[in-house]
């Protein structure tokens, strides 16, 4: 398969000051393409929940391997970084993937659709990996104009289960250091091949709510002898958009949705206990941090009032994805000089979250977008099961991933 823009060399078309794409100009080959083009339709068809991304990460590992990587793995069980030193002193940044898939059965019907039954890449992870190997070549071929340091780390289970927190927990950040970190999503909101950047909080943050209502079974035609944990649950949930509708400043993004609500077996029985599932978003970590009580408060009033008792979890998942504002216009600088400002926007705040936070949390960071919509084939919502992408995005993202291989050491702030 071709696409139009393997022959596009991305270059510097604007001169900008300390940049390393003022003196050079890269290519990323065609060949290159269609490799990074079969490593995502590889992974794709093979695709692995979290923590148990074997086979992704020995094909990361031996290609990184022979490329002439330092190569790390089992870092929180299945992620790996490749290590490449230049010859020049510079900074230690590192460049991020995520691996792993969702439990999904996918209904595509594309040849390289998933082989794994009811497990699918549905939010682009397999993408990444092969945007990141691609570049991880161009890399290595310009070794001897590296500056600094370059870690490519691929992360395992960023699907709620925050293997960015557990490399971080492990000291990835000390273990390398590590001192800058980027990292890229692909997007079927935006077109195909373009950038987007937001300094600040960009991402939500991610918190799980479980609870179960404690009442008293007995027959549906006498509830006057129970207390319906269904009815309490009802309440519960009705009550509880308040927090939204009138707690919260207007002007403040927050979610909470209760997502999962199960009780009871048949018609004409009211069960002892219902039990809920639900998360919250959050883009301000003083808001974050009121929900829990917020939370508990109509859920105590609702249980008060029916008589009922509750048990109440909640989980603290990931924190916002909050960008450096000098790191965001800095790799959007450095993007606009080598795409050209018509291929350069400025991304909308997304209350999906992202555990590349735990990395942004330690170190000046920038997460951006990459669009990835070419079709109505190609548009559908991430975590669906007909999600796709437009293929032809993939070189863009090799192309900036090595822009910032070789010009953060040296320039960024």
């Amino acid at each position: 398969m071709r696409f139009a823009e393997k022959e596009d060399p991305w270059v510097s078309r604007t001169p900008r000051a300390n940049s390393f794409f003022m003196t050079a100009t890269i290519e990323v080959p065609a060949k290159l393409v269609d490799q990074v083009v079969g490593t995502r339709r590889d992974l794709h068809m093979h695709p692995e929940l979290g923590f148990q991304e074997e086979r992704t990460a020995r094909i990361i590992a031996e290609r990184l391997r022979s490329l002439g990587y330092d190569v790390h793995s089992g870092i929180a069980r299945t992620g790996v970084v490749g290590v490449l030193r230049g010859p020049k002193g510079g900074r230690t940044i590192m460049l991020r993937a995520d691996m792993d898939a969702l439990p999904i059965l996918e209904e595509n019907a594309q040849a390289y659709k998933s082989r794994n039954d009811g497990v699918m890449h549905a939010c682009g992870h397999d993408g990444h990996v092969a945007i990141l190997l691609g570049a991880a070549e161009l890399i290595a071929a310009r070794r001897e104009e590296l500056t600094g340091t370059v870690c490519l780390v691929f992360q395992p289970a960023e699907e709620g289960q925050g293997g960015a927190q557990a490399m971080v927990e492990e000291g990835i950040i000390d273990r390398f250091g590590i001192e800058r970190a980027y990292g890229l999503h692909l997007s079927s909101k935006y077109e195909t091949g373009t950038l987007g950047f937001r300094g600040g909080p960009f991402y939500a943050s991610s918190d799980s709510i479980e609870i179960e209502v404690l009442g008293k079974g007995g027959h549906g035609a006498a509830p006057h002898d129970t207390i319906d944990p269904i009815l309490t649950a009802a309440e519960f949930v009705t009550s509880l958009q308040q927090i939204v509708s009138r707690n919260v400043d207007p002007l403040e993004p927050a979610v909470v949705t209760i997502g999962s609500i199960h009780g009871g077996t048949i018609h004409n029985v009211i069960p002892r206990t219902v039990r809920m599932l639900g998360t919250v978003r959050a883009f301000s970590e003083a808001l974050r941090d009121s929900m829990p009580g917020r939370i508990e408060r109509i859920l105590k009033a609702s249980c008060d009032a029916a008589g009922a008792s509750y048990d109440y979890q909640y989980l603290k998942r990931y924190p916002v994805t909050a960008n450096d504002p000098d790191q965001s216009q800095y790799a959007e600088t450095l993007a606009r000089n080598i795409f050209g400002d018509g291929r350069v926007f400025a991304a909308d705040k997304l209350m999906g979250a992202e555990d590349f936070s735990f990395f942004a949390q330690r170190v000046p960071a920038c997460f951006y977008t990459l669009g990835a919509r070419g079709n109505g084939e190609t548009a559908n919502p991430h975590h669906s099961s007909t999600f796709d992408i437009d293929e032809a995005a993939l070189p863009a993202g090799v192309a900036m991933m090595t822009a910032l291989a070789f010009d953060a050491p040296a320039h960024a702030p």
